[in-house]
This record gives C-alpha cells, structure tokens and sequence, in this order.
C-alpha cells in the first residue's frame, strides 16, 4: 500500500517546459520548470516569457541563442 507524504508539494503549472539556451564556445545552460499561462496566451508568449525569465536570472544568458524549446501540458 502506498502512502501519502504529509508534506504540502506546492502547485505544478499547467504545462511543463525545457529551454536550452547556448552562447556558443562560451557557455551551455538547460532550465526546466511549469508554468500556467495567462488566458489566452500563446506558444510564442510563453516562449519569451521564459527567455526573458532566463535574462533576469542571468543576464548573460539574455542574450544566448535558443537551442531547444518544448512546452507540452502538464498531465499524464
């Protein structure tokens, strides 16, 4: 019987993302979180909000070419 963690697990978003973001010769980076989407934003929406996410955690890193991108719902 499997049982429950008594801890609180804090809320998933609705959709799951990778980003991989590279400047080349320099440096490589992969994030990975959730995220829940205002209504009626779109791909690209959520796309520059977490390159610009990424831009404020590292600034560097604002600037560096997106490798890969994947956004998909977040449920099995």
């Amino acid at each position: 019987m499997t049982t429950q963690n008594s801890q609180s697990v804090p809320p998933q978003g609705s959709h799951h993302y990778v980003m991989t973001v590279e400047l080349p010769g320099r440096a490589m980076q992969t994030l990975s979180g959730t995220w829940t989407p205002p209504q009626g934003a779109t791909r690209h929406d959520v796309f520059s909000a977490i390159k610009a996410d990424i831009g404020r955690q590292d600034p560097e890193m604002g600037g560096a070419n997106v490798v890969f991108f994947s956004l998909e719902p977040n449920h099995l």
